[in-house]
């Protein structure tokens, strides 16, 4: 793994984060990035609110949020800016993955 992987989250998916967390009755929790095989482009990534850290976790805080994620996942993900857009097409989560070589229209899967 690079030093230099690191995952940021701006301002608005850190907002919404927040409000999930306090949704959820606040606490420890963290939000939690993994990458899985599968999808229509060969990767495709999910998020959860997860209150526990695993051996092989790596947590970075930005804006407050502390987001985690297990260090396979990183390796994919590094350098991955984690936003939120609320517009006309709905509000979702969204992955900027400068390693992706390529995406589906479904938002979610990539390919590295």
């Amino acid at each position: 793994m690079s030093a230099t992987n690191t995952i940021s989250i701006t301002l608005s998916a850190a907002k919404r984060v927040g409000e999930l967390i306090s949704a959820e009755g606040g606490g420890a929790l963290m939000l939690r990035i993994a990458v899985s095989a599968g999808g229509c482009s060969g990767f495709s990534y999910g998020f959860d609110l997860d209150g526990k850290r695993n051996e092989d976790d790596v947590v970075f805080e930005d804006h407050g949020i502390k987001v985690i994620v297990d260090k396979m996942s990183l390796e994919i993900l590094g350098n991955t800016e984690i936003d939120f857009a609320d517009d006309l097409m709905g509000a979702a989560f969204k992955l900027n993955i400068p390693n992706a070589t390529s995406s589906c229209g479904c938002g979610v899967s990539f390919a590295v």
